[in-house]
């Protein structure tokens, strides 16, 4: 039996080759059935389509909502979700920590009709698909009036602390320096470890929100004896969340995966965010995979796709981190400001994500694509109207059907 087996496997190898040399394209199309085996195709469903699809409808319209959402992704041979769990210090499930998110049910801190996340994870696996819970770390508000927050917010347990800032013109935000936050983030993610049977917890890319909101905490820390300079002090603040977050879920459930999402623009990781990307990619214990959002087209001047997602793969240093490049398909039909010259590409073309799921596969840390987001593929408002779009997105289902 296992001389047949390898006969087979010979076979396999030299038809590749064989057809390999003819052709490029027929090269591809094998690729494609030999990822269906393994590449993630995870598509995010935001906030926003919670909102759209959750928010003020009765329990049977919305769980309707949730089985068409996942049927629509099964049926376009998609296998992961990231689900936005915690978008605004709240949930979309049963904690004991935060409070119900207004993303879900008419205000917030209201009572759930049902377990949303529960429900999403049970139908996502009976379609045997992952469900990876989303969460942004550090931001409670993106704006700065209070009103709305839940009085069962851990808010308000650090509202009058240096734990929380309410930033101008920005919004309100946990401190990254505050160890209290640490932990209250840290508790958080293993609360939905240990309740709910989640594939992957998934953090944005909000980390540090400004340069002002832990200029105390440094000085304290200077004075203290402290020799770290302000950006390193931010860097290694981020890190040692990453770190506690990773260690504690392997030591919950090792299965489950952990990833972050950050800009794609490396400098803005360093510069802005406080993300040493160059650090969790080098060491093992932060990731298992890393997923930056190149929101890029190949004619962006700034940061033409091509060139940043190679050298995002280049930083890999542990064999075991993978890249899942986040790829922006609500671009397709629209004008692109942030490219400069090639600020028309997406309204000239209408194969770009296709072509850059197909450069990706090239990367020997690639380990799959993530889309952004759900509704500019499945949601007639956002398409109706943008040929562009459509036709982008019909390339897409011709390449991972």
């Amino acid at each position: 039996m296992r001389k047949i087996f390898l006969v087979v496997i010979i076979f396999v190898i030299i038809t590749f080759f064989v057809i390999g040399n003819k052709k490029e394209v027929q090269k591809d199309n094998l690729a494609v059935a030999l990822y269906n085996i393994e590449e993630k195709r995870a598509v995010f469903i935001s906030y926003i389509e919670l909102q759209e699809y959750i928010k003020g409808k009765d329990k049977k319209t919305s769980q309707d909502n949730i089985i068409k959402i996942l049927d629509n992704l099964k049926n376009n041979n998609f296998n992961m979700v990231l689900l936005h769990v915690r978008p605004f210090s709240d949930a979309i499930y049963n904690s004991r920590i935060f409070p119900t998110s207004g993303y879900v049910v008419n205000k917030e801190g209201d009572p759930l009709e049902y377990d949303v996340l529960e429900f999403f994870i049970n139908e996502a696996h009976k379609r045997n698909m992952e469900l990876h819970a989303w969460i942004n770390p550090y931001r409670i508000r993106s704006n700065t009036d209070t009103s709305s927050i839940a009085t069962s917010s851990p808010f308000y347990q650090y509202k009058d602390t240096s734990s929380v800032k309410i930033i101008d013109n920005l919004g309100i935000f946990y401190n990254p320096a505050s160890k209290e936050a640490q932990s209250l983030i840290v508790e958080g993610v293993k609360e939905i470890v240990k309740n709910y049977d989640v594939d992957g917890i998934h953090f944005d890319d909000y980390f540090y929100p400004d340069t002002t909101i832990d200029l105390e905490d440094y000085q304290k820390y200077i004075n203290s004896g402290g020799t770290l300079t302000l950006s390193d002090y931010r860097l290694n603040n981020v890190l040692t969340l990453i770190k506690e977050v990773y260690q504690n879920i392997k030591s919950i459930k090792p299965n489950i995966l952990f990833g972050i999402s950050p800009s794609g623009n490396l400098n803005n990781n360093y510069d802005f965010i406080y993300l040493d990307i160059k650090k969790i990619l080098s060491e093992p214990g932060y990731v298992d995979y890393i997923m930056p959002q190149i929101y890029f087209g190949f004619l962006n001047e700034v940061m033409p796709f091509f060139e940043t997602v190679n050298m995002w793969n280049s930083l890999i240093k542990v064999n075991d981190i993978k890249i899942i490049p986040a790829l922006g398909i609500y671009k397709a039909g629209e004008y692109d400001s942030i490219a400069r010259s090639g600020s028309e590409e997406w309204l000239l073309n209408n194969d770009i994500i296709t072509k850059q799921i197909l450069i990706s596969r090239r990367l020997n840390h690639y380990g799959g694509f993530a889309l952004f987001r759900y509704s500019y593929m499945f949601n007639d408002e956002y398409i109706k109207e943008n040929d562009n779009l459509k036709k982008e997105f019909s390339n897409l289902q011709e390449l991972i059907k």
